[in-house]
């Protein structure tokens, strides 16, 4: 069984980013997106327009919450062989009702891929006041270039 991270919010969080689950470069080092391939911290900060990129997790974490976005996982723990979606199995969801009380200024949850998308509206479906935007996952199994990555999670950003 592996087990997600807690969550990184604050009173001010307004957006949520979601992914399924941590892979196994982040589970090593206790950081979310990890591996070094992932495209998340690069889009986030060419985003945010702090480039480059920290190496500092803390830093990182900081700049999210600065621009009050969170960060967290849809699932809690599961069993899953290597870093894919495809392999979990056994999952058990977080508590998001229980997040979204102690954070109701949470409107927006972005989620980094399908599958957490997915595993979401399986168990919580379309929870009331907050809007969805499904990205491509930044995942290094994604194979999408990082400029396509970034064209389209720019698209979300515009409405933010």
């Amino acid at each position: 069984m592996i087990n997600s991270f807690p969550p990184f919010v604050n009173s001010q969080t307004e957006i949520l980013v979601l992914g399924t689950m941590p892979g196994i470069a982040s589970l090593e080092k206790q950081e979310y997106y990890a591996h070094k391939r992932n495209h998340f911290w690069k889009i986030m900060y060419t985003q945010l327009g702090n480039l480059p990129v920290s190496e500092i997790f803390e830093e990182k974490i900081q700049l999210l919450q600065k621009n009050k976005i969170g960060l967290w996982d849809v699932l809690e723990n599961c069993e899953r062989k290597g870093s894919l979606d495809i392999h979990i199995k056994n999952q058990k969801e977080n508590d998001f009702e229980s997040l979204f009380k102690e954070f109701p200024a949470i409107t927006k949850i972005i989620f980094n891929g399908k599958e957490s998308h997915k595993y979401f509206l399986k168990k919580f479906g379309q929870m009331k006041g907050i809007t969805y935007y499904v990205m491509p996952s930044t995942s290094p199994a994604n194979t999408m270039s990082f400029e396509n990555k970034l064209k389209i999670w720019s698209t979300c950003f515009e409405t933010l």
